[in-house]
């Protein structure tokens, strides 16, 4: 790699076109200024400038170098304009969160990209732990988990709350939603879903549903994708829970059943990122979205 102090003080001899005049822009000696061109020269195997009493003339290999140092002076400047300049609606914005809340948060996120061009929005479908993994990693920059995570790692706070669904086919429009007949209708599996129906029966607020082991429940198929969880259900063949945002984005909610809960069951949703660390300006502006939505 080239000494950068030598390629700048051959670029400030080449613009001034004098080595006196040179070494006093540079605030050297001019024997000063001789010594690092042709350390400059010995580092390139090749001479740089043919010296013809007080003036110079510059070699073939010279003017590859001179235009060398051009790019890297430019290069330079861009970099110290760049850091100067946070710009609050340009750059990459990384995040991740899960399927049901990338159903309502992608389309805003486009609509923010629209609105600013040079934005650019990269969001992935994750659960909490990758989610949580890749914030530490660097691998995204914000993350919507539904759990505090260790606070020695994140930082995090309350950005909203996500309603949980009791979804059953819609033959069961009317019935009282007892354990026997959860057990009769069958459970549609998912990732996410003995996580959800935990939290749906422990607080939905009917004690015979609380006193449901998850585990026990027979099972009537299961899907990882979240587009397809709600499809069987629609076609009588089990019952499931899940985020209201997933209910009210699919295309057949007509043949599904939602069960009404003596109490509503809301998970509190955590914006998080890595602790000690500052994000560009673009996400303030990212984050402003993201409240007005989930909020």
């Amino acid at each position: 790699m080239l000494n950068p102090l030598w390629l700048h003080t051959f670029k400030t001899l080449i613009d001034v076109g004098h080595f006196t005049q040179t070494a006093e822009k540079l605030h050297m000696t001019q024997p000063g200024v001789s010594q690092q061109i042709k350390k400059l020269e010995a580092a390139c195997g090749h001479s740089l400038i043919k010296r013809e009493n007080k003036s110079f003339e510059l070699t073939e290999q010279g003017r590859l170098v001179y235009e060398y140092a051009l790019k890297v002076a430019k290069e330079e400047a861009n970099l110290m304009e760049n850091l100067s300049f946070d710009n609050p609606y340009s750059g990459q914005c990384k995040l991740s969160c899960s399927g049901a809340l990338a159903l309502m948060l992608y389309p805003q996120l486009l609509s923010l990209q629209q609105q600013h061009p040079e934005l650019s929005i990269y969001l992935e479908v994750a659960p909490n732990h990758k989610i949580l993994n890749d914030v530490q990693t660097g691998a995204i920059d914000l993350g919507i988990v539904t759990h505090i995570p260790n606070h020695d790692l994140y930082h995090s706070q309350v950005i909203g709350h996500e309603a949980l669904c009791l979804v059953l086919p819609e033959r069961y429009q009317g019935e009282d939603i007892t354990p026997d007949l959860l057990f009769n209708c069958g459970l549609i599996g998912h990732p996410d879903a003995k996580h959800y129906l935990s939290l749906y029966f422990d607080l939905c607020g009917h004690k015979e549903l609380g006193k449901i082991n998850v585990d026990e429940l027979p099972k009537a198929g299961y899907v990882n994708q979240l587009s397809q969880i709600l499809l069987p259900v629609a076609k009588g063949l089990g019952f499931t829970v899940l985020p209201e945002t997933a209910v009210e984005n699919f295309s057949g909610k007509a043949h599904l059943h939602i069960a009404t809960p003596t109490e509503t069951v809301k998970e509190t949703l955590y914006l998080v990122q890595k602790r000690n660390r500052d994000l560009p300006q673009r996400y303030q502006t990212v984050c402003q979205l993201l409240f007005e939505v989930l909020s």
